[in-house]
């Protein structure tokens, strides 16, 4: 039985690390990739951003963004595993939780 929800748990992690979300600030100028897995991948900065506390500030905001995009998809990757793992004619039991 246990040896089946590790089996899940490493396909789920395996599928989180594949998943890519981005996120932006100061209109393009500082870009962020991350995975589900709320791994940074890339951050990319506009070399025309010269002053550090502005680039501080945007990239804070950056990754603020990303990791949020990126637990948003690790929710909707769980929430669609958990539905799998349901015996048929279970269906949605997420209203039994409240949400």
């Amino acid at each position: 039985m246990f040896g089946g929800m590790e089996e899940m748990q490493k396909q789920m992690q395996e599928k989180l690390l594949s998943i890519e979300v981005e996120a932006q600030a100061g209109d393009g100028l500082i870009k962020i990739r991350a995975n589900a897995a709320r791994q940074i991948l890339d951050i990319s900065i506009d070399p025309s951003l010269t002053d550090t506390e502005e680039i501080e500030d945007l990239v804070l905001e950056t990754v603020n963004r990303v990791l949020a995009l990126a637990a948003m998809k690790e929710q909707e990757e769980s929430s669609q595993m958990l539905s799998k793992m349901m015996p048929p004619g279970m269906g949605d039991m997420s209203s039994l939780f409240g949400q």
